[in-house]
């Protein structure tokens, strides 16, 4: 009989506060728990009584990396209770707010927080002296994503403009062209990425994944579509809730969803990727085909991979669309919801993010549920750490513990909106 325990005080490179915890006994996991210790805020407690225009506002404040998410499946939910469905430029300028988000949290995940990993470094600083190109070339990534955040939100981290209907102030053609050359860099930037990205070292782990994402009829989805999966779910946003459920788990401040009488589930972007491969570029399949990833991907350390195909389309997406712009006359449609209840279900960077808000005939929220990304990739998270851990046991244990953190680092998790796991026991017995 062996006792050991393991303590990782900060494990860097994810937001959030947290711990892992991994108890082995007669060479067997025995259990494995994602035990998460940041306070609980409550939005959903503090959203009931106020107007439903603030919901997009008060929202964006969980996250300051995707805080665009919010906003959007917030709007989206409101304009749901009213029977409205924003098109044209207002639409399309939806489409382009969530490019700078996905550009600049993808490449913030790519050379930042993950890359090191494979590379062996504790953190980008490290990484930056034998690989400073691509250091670089991460940062400006981001700068130029913030640069198309701040253009259309008003500001880069929690943006001011979005608002229920549309926008309170929208860019001119002109503004929106002094992007294209930048935004051009960064489609070759991202480019090189995926074939930088493809070389690196990856472990022969794999999982059956039950995946869960949008999907539109005709785009690689952002903002619309219906919730699918690869093993049978195809239904409507209003359904979300007969089919999956959200449970509290004594170990963790966050909850954990699963899906109804079944297992975990996993969203973001390898889920988005295996189920709209067909709606991606010929730009961005070739990219992916000369990465040596086929249309279907299982492994979760080659989400690095998949997040730089994202960042390469959303780069090519916003070129579209600043090449197709004409400015609307009005930035927003008044939108005016009477008593009722509305779903909203946008691609945060990590993941479909749900929410869902019940409305008086005053235009006040009474009850409101979110659902984000995290929260249902936890208990998937949990199940590939018990699966890795059971195929390595013989593994040393420090060399253990990297592998643990990094496979918890494929998800960039997400809490406001990562986490910092600040404590890994391994417990063997």
């Amino acid at each position: 009989m062996k006792n050991k325990t393991i303590n990782v005080d900060y494990l860097s490179r994810v937001e959030g506060e947290g711990a892992l915890r991994v108890d082995i006994q007669d060479n067997q996991v025995k259990d494995v728990k994602l035990n998460i210790f940041e306070p609980p805020r409550y939005f959903e407690a503090f959203l009931r009584g106020r107007d439903f225009r603030e919901a997009p506002d008060i929202t964006a404040r969980i996250c300051g990396i995707c805080p665009v998410a919010y906003q959007m499946s917030a709007s989206h939910a409101m304009e749901d209770i009213a029977g409205r469905k924003i098109g044209g430029p207002i639409r399309e300028l939806r489409r382009l707010l969530y490019c700078g988000e996905w550009i600049e949290s993808h490449a913030l995940h790519v050379f930042m927080l993950h890359a090191p990993d494979f590379l062996g470094y504790e953190d980008a600083l490290q990484m930056a002296a034998e690989y400073p190109d691509q250091v670089k070339m991460g940062l400006k990534l981001k700068k130029i994503g913030n640069a198309l955040m701040d253009l259309l939100g008003g500001r880069s981290v929690h943006p001011i403009s979005p608002r229920v209907g549309g926008f309170y102030k929208v860019p001119t053609r002109q503004e929106l062209d002094a992007m294209v050359d930048d935004l051009k860099w960064a489609k070759d930037a991202s480019l090189e990425t995926v074939k930088w990205v493809s070389t690196l070292p990856f472990p022969d782990f794999e999982i059956d994944y039950e995946f869960v994402a949008l999907r539109h009829p005709d785009e690689y989805p952002f903002n619309e579509g219906r919730i699918v999966s690869n093993k049978g779910v195809d239904i409507p946003l209003s359904e979300f809730e007969k089919v999956f459920e959200e449970e509290h788990v004594q170990h963790s401040t966050a909850l954990h969803a699963h899906r109804k009488n079944g297992g975990p589930y996993l969203v973001g972007p390898l889920a988005r990727y295996n189920l709209n491969y067909d709606r991606l570029t010929p730009t961005v399949q070739k990219a992916a085909e000369e990465a040596g990833i086929a249309e279907t991907c299982k492994s979760p350390h080659k989400s690095i991979i998949v997040r730089s195909l994202e960042l390469l389309y959303a780069c090519e997406e916003a070129l579209r669309i600043i090449d197709q712009y004409a400015k609307p006359e009005c930035p927003y449609e008044e939108v005016k919801p009477g008593a009722g209840r509305g779903y909203g279900c946008t691609e945060a960077p990590r993941g479909i993010l749900y929410h869902r808000y019940d409305i008086d005939d005053n235009g006040a929220i009474t009850d409101a549920k979110i659902v984000p990304p995290t929260s249902q990739n936890q208990e998937m998270i949990e199940s590939d750490l018990r699966s890795y851990v059971e195929n390595h046991l013989e593994m040393e244990e420090e060399e253990l513990q990297w592998k643990c953190e990094q496979i918890v680092r494929n998800y960039d998790p997400c809490i406001s909106c990562s986490t910092h796991f600040l404590k890994l026991d391994i417990n063997r017995k």
